[in-house]
């Protein structure tokens, strides 16, 4: 839809101009002109006198083809040789979407002397995997990793493309969008098909995690989104299932890649590694000091968990970034989640409700945090902590 005006019937009040809340509207050679800034809201149709703006359905022509694309695609992310766990869990969800649309599922895998990672792909629940090996691809690069899957798109046509939100993938994903011209729904939290459509439905927060937005792309192909970490669960891998392996040559070259890699520096312990991590001890505001977090490294260290915390400790400067989860921050779905001293902000619930077991501590009893909650213990943080810790201590010596 649009709004239009028909400047052989307006007068040239001036009215709507005046009313346009976005300044959308003005007036030229004595008519009613309504710019791109339109939002159409409707409050010119309202207010005009003659009745000479009005909403009009636009047609698109729509040239794509959209039945020549099928099947559910993943990007297979890896590191150090291991496949991360975001493109596993992303496996599991496409083997879903893919039954109930009755295509096949295939599996993107970039890198050098990687074939071996085949069989896991497989096992997740791959029907297929395009694999392109060279030395340019050892490392992930924007460049090379675009236009080896961006050839890939378009000779074979997928429905849907699935990438994990990490920071290769958020980097990745629009880039892929852009060359191929289809859109992107980045940061999901939920994937479905939509019963009216078939389509693929996008679920992302939206207006900072107050709601969620359910998206569609109606108009082209294929379907791409990218998806948190740890909102789904890693299927159990059957490897028993084989599958096609589908070699693609690379005619990436070393000069068409603009960036170089010189050196990789690990500035992330297994501490902050929290997309990955089967148990997190979590701080926030309630630990009131940065000095008070070494309570929180000292459990997590008897644990063997990693450390987490809320957007108000990271933004106190009491932890580093990489640690906070939460919208802004990271998703993550452990088999434990111990939150010291967090009240449960809709923001931080949104980065860490799929978490198997939640254990709260917080002296307010009516913090949202206890909503969602297993277990809660309500009292001051700082002295609860050292008492847990000490008794783990206790029994794992035993």
């Amino acid at each position: 839809m649009a709004v239009i005006v028909n400047g052989e019937k307006c007068v040239g009040c001036g009215i709507c101009e005046t009313t346009c809340p976005f300044g959308a509207v003005s007036l030229k050679d004595g008519k009613a002109v309504i710019s791109s800034a339109c939002t159409e809201c409707g409050a010119c149709i309202d207010v005009c006198p003659v009745k000479t703006i009005k909403r009009e359905e636009i047609v698109k022509e729509v040239t794509m083809d959209k039945s020549q694309y099928k099947n559910i695609w993943v990007f297979i992310e890896t590191s150090e040789g291991k496949i991360k766990d975001v493109s596993l869990e992303l496996l599991g969800e496409g083997r879903k979407l893919a039954d109930q649309l009755g295509q096949q599922l295939a599996g993107i895998l970039l890198g050098k002397e990687v074939s071996a990672l085949a069989k896991d792909i497989f096992a997740a629940g791959a029907d297929e995997v395009f694999l392109a090996e060279a030395d340019e691809l050892e490392h992930y690069n924007t460049d090379g990793y675009t236009a080896v899957i961006t050839d890939l798109i378009q000779e074979h046509k997928p429905s849907v493309v699935l990438v994990g939100a990490t920071n290769n993938g958020r980097d990745l994903g629009p880039r892929i969008a852009g060359r191929i011209g289809t859109g992107l729904t980045a940061d999901c939290t939920d994937l479905g098909i939509d019963e009216e459509t078939g389509m693929v439905a996008w679920t992302r927060p939206a207006f900072g995690g107050n709601i969620m937005a359910t998206i569609l792309c109606p108009e082209h192909r294929p379907q791409m989104g990218t998806v948190r970490p740890s909102v789904f669960k890693k299927p159990l891998l059957d490897y028993e299932r084989t599958g096609k392996i589908t070699r693609v040559a690379s005619n990436i070259k070393a000069v068409d890649i603009r960036t170089k890699l010189i050196e990789v520096v690990k500035v992330c312990t297994t501490s902050c590694n929290l997309e990955e991590a089967e148990i997190i001890v979590a701080g926030g505001r309630g630990m009131c000091k940065p000095e008070n977090f070494k309570l929180i490294e000292d459990l997590a260290e008897v644990l063997g968990a990693s450390i987490g915390a809320s957007r108000a400790a990271v933004d106190a400067g009491w932890i580093p970034h990489m640690h906070q989860v939460g919208q802004t921050g990271k998703t993550v779905g452990p088999k434990i989640y111990i939150a010291c001293g967090i009240s449960g902000a809709v923001q931080h619930l949104v980065g860490m409700s799929s978490s198997d077991v939640i254990i709260a501590i917080n002296r307010d009893k009516d913090a949202p945090i206890f909503q969602v909650a297993d277990y809660g213990t309500v009292g001051d943080v700082l002295e609860i902590l050292p008492i847990m810790t000490e008794e783990l201590r206790k029994r794992k010596a035993n």
